[in-house]
């Protein structure tokens, strides 16, 4: 297990929450690591721009790109799930993101701004990531954009669709997603006590 240092993540809290949860982890930017690992844990914090930047930097939009390609799973966490969709608007500038999800990261449309604190998710039907979670459980946010609509559709009936969980703040957003290989969490399991460990624990198991 990898947890990606591109320079704009916490990576050692989630090196800590992943070592509780069972998993045997390192944090590198190594290509060859990262590229080659069982799972890869992509954190954010900050600015869209400035995190894919560092990712670039990196290599990790190619790494993301090539591990997905061949089924191997990734992991985003807060500005780490931002990046994965098309476009992060910040201040009025559009930043293109890894575009593997189509929709635009906006600012939250609430009263107050940032979202921080603990706060429910609306998980759908068949999710593996919030199994054996109660519904009414709650998770730790930090974040003052979002992603509030969802466009994906898989366009062929044979492929199972993406399970996006949605949270409220002001307006719903989206604040989980499953998709094949890549999942993504706008919140911070590491951040989250027994529940974000359940969650990081059900990430593992399907390693």
């Amino acid at each position: 297990m990898v947890v990606f240092d591109y320079g704009f993540g916490n990576v050692r809290s989630a090196e800590r929450a992943l070592a509780r949860a069972g998993a045997e982890v390192e944090i590198t930017r190594d290509f060859d690591k990262a590229m080659n690992a069982d799972g890869l844990l992509v954190p954010g914090v900050g600015a869209f721009a400035a995190c894919m930047r560092g990712l670039k930097e990196a290599r990790g939009d190619w790494i993301v790109g090539r591990r997905l390609a061949g089924g191997r799973p990734v992991m985003g966490i807060c500005v780490g799930m931002q990046i994965l969709f098309a476009r992060g608007i910040e201040h009025g500038v559009e930043t293109e993101g890894l575009d593997e999800w189509p929709g635009s990261v906006e600012p939250l449309q609430a009263d107050i701004v940032p979202h921080m604190g603990w706060n429910t998710v609306e998980a759908p039907a068949g999710t593996k990531l919030f199994a054996g979670l109660d519904e009414d459980a709650r998770y730790y946010f930090v974040h003052s954009y979002a992603v509030h609509d969802w466009s994906l559709e898989t366009g062929n009936p044979a492929l199972r669709a993406p399970l996006v969980t949605w949270s409220t703040h002001g307006k719903p957003f989206v604040s989980a997603v499953e998709n094949g290989a890549l999942w993504a969490t706008q919140f911070h399991p590491e951040k989250s006590g027994d529940a974000g460990a359940q969650l990081l624990t059900n990430w593992i198991g399907t390693l």
